[in-house]
């Protein structure tokens, strides 16, 4: 079965978006050049553990992180799975294999001192760039969603009247995110720029660059980190940790667990548990100001 069924398979079946699909197809069409010049085979149907063993070594000698090699091996199991399921082997070379041990990475938001240093007290150039900018931090902050979400957004996808965003996730899977009003004044004032544009090539979606094509990963990184460096001194500033600081910043409000998971379209609470040890501090606050044994 060739590797173009699997991707199929992946984006058809499985709804996996073209992000995840491409990722896919990277760690395998690695694997399998590794395999072409190791071993002089082109086929990945007689493929065995050792080999695979052999693809590991020589990774954490290019210098590649646990966590980087475990989820190029999943791609790859994923795969033999898929090749299982279709009848084209009967066993998986990678059935009894360990994942590689990683260090959990705490995540640590930013506070909500910082979050307003930046929206409440940075002057934003009256620009196209500037309110875009501003923009994308309000949207991340107060809605939570992924980069690749926000990349994604069209304009369609905007009710003002309900004030709601329509945001497709994770395995092509929609949900809706109420706006605040500040947001949608931010929006407004954003769109009457956006219209602005000389030149507007990529008109259906929401953020856009300076020549008028979609915005990219790598731009939306730097807008949030370039920002956030003159607030705050933590190490990791990024997009993911704006959507780590809306979630940790609504549970210390007291949302509940369930809501703040739908918002932040998680498939599991499991998920979105992991954003609860950064409110143990607020939680301790309640106890002990509500148990009848506590010293107030």
């Amino acid at each position: 079965m060739s590797l173009k069924s699997f991707l199929e398979y992946l984006q058809l079946e499985k709804n996996y978006s073209n992000l995840t699909v491409n990722a896919y197809e990277r760690d395998l069409n690695e694997f399998s050049n590794f395999i072409v010049s190791e071993y002089d085979d082109d086929s990945l149907l007689l493929v065995n553990y050792s080999q695979i063993r052999s693809w590991i070594v020589s990774l954490v000698e290019k210098g590649l992180t646990n966590r980087s090699i475990n989820r190029k091996i999943s791609s790859l199991n994923s795969y033999f799975k898929f090749l299982m399921k279709v009848g084209d082997i009967t066993t998986n070379p990678l059935a009894k294999h360990k994942a590689l041990k990683t260090s959990k990475k705490v995540q640590i938001p930013f506070s909500e001192k910082e979050v307003t240093a930046v929206l409440d007290h940075w002057d934003f150039d009256n620009t196209f760039e500037g309110m875009r900018d501003k923009l994308i931090i309000e949207l991340f902050y107060s809605t939570g969603i992924r980069r690749i979400e926000l990349i994604e957004i069209k304009i369609a996808n905007i009710d003002f009247s309900k004030k709601t965003l329509k945001v497709l996730g994770k395995r092509n899977k929609e949900r809706f995110i109420p706006l605040l009003q500040s947001v949608i004044e931010t929006l407004k004032s954003y769109l009457e720029s956006r219209n602005n544009l000389e030149i507007i090539k990529d008109s259906d979606y929401l953020f856009l660059t300076q020549k008028g094509v979609k915005i990219y990963e790598t731009l939306v990184y730097r807008i949030i980190n370039e920002y956030f460096s003159l607030a705050s001194s933590k190490v990791k500033k990024s997009p993911h940790i704006l959507r780590h600081s809306f979630a940790t910043h609504l549970l210390n409000q007291g949302a509940d667990l369930n809501a703040v998971k739908e918002l932040l379209g998680h498939s599991s609470l499991a998920a979105t548990q992991v954003y609860t040890h950064n409110s143990i501090s607020e939680l301790k606050k309640v106890y002990l100001k509500s148990h009848p044994r506590s010293d107030k």
